[in-house]
């Protein structure tokens, strides 16, 4: 059986008008005085269809995308020096293909060299934001569930006009970035989104795995 998030809402809703239309014409063949004596046999029986039909369209629409693992669920989250890797499995979802995408702020160690080759370190480089994105097709869903390994790219390892250096005939490069937020969203389909989760870390990430006792997160 399908999961409720997984149902075709679609053919709830053409049962329900194929029904409501074989119970119009029998209310309309009715003669009137037969239909003034019948009206409240026909009043429930326009309400029973509408429980049988609209009912589970709610509970399908009622049910939502989320991290699975119980309400704390979070995803787990690994620092690649200059990139964040967020992985968890989704449940709940529907039919159509899914997107998944990280959206990470991270606090930046730079180098400046001037045209000598001496280094020296940057001075107070602005924070950076980091994109990524993983696109799951539907046929990879199971049952209303799938896996996730979504990653930011690289940053451009040079960083135009060397703002944290002496002056700008200087070459700045990033050495490592340090995570200090992350936000995951989840498409399906793409362009909807059903599911944002935002994330923070109590203290800047080193390279490898991110402590879950330093990552919170909330879900919308």
């Amino acid at each position: 059986m399908a999961p409720l998030g997984a149902v075709n809402t679609a053919s709830f809703c053409g049962r329900l008008t194929k029904m409501l239309q074989k119970v119009t014409v029998a209310i309309l063949s009715l003669p009137f005085g037969e239909f003034t004596m019948k009206r409240k046999r026909i009043s429930a029986l326009l309400l029973t269809v509408l429980l049988i039909f609209v009912l589970p369209v709610s509970v399908v629409f009622a049910s939502s995308v989320h991290l699975k693992g119980g309400k704390n669920a979070k995803p787990a989250f690994t620092d690649g020096g200059l990139y964040l890797t967020a992985t968890g499995e989704l449940a709940g979802l529907g039919n159509g293909d899914v997107l998944v995408t990280i959206v990470a702020q991270a606090d930046v160690t730079s180098t400046c060299t001037n045209k000598g080759s001496n280094p020296a370190p940057g001075q107070n480089p602005a924070p950076l934001t980091v994109t990524g994105s993983q696109a799951i097709p539907e046929s990879e869903l199971k049952n209303g569930t799938t896996p996730f390994d979504v990653s930011t790219l690289p940053p451009s390892p040079v960083i135009a006009g060397a703002p944290d250096c002496p002056n700008p005939n200087w070459t700045e490069s990033i050495d490592d970035l340090a995570f200090t937020s992350a936000t995951i969203t989840v498409e399906q389909p793409v362009g909807t989104v059903v599911l944002t989760v935002s994330c923070t870390f109590s203290q800047p990430t080193s390279d490898g795995a991110v402590p879950g006792s330093r990552v919170t997160c909330t879900s919308s």
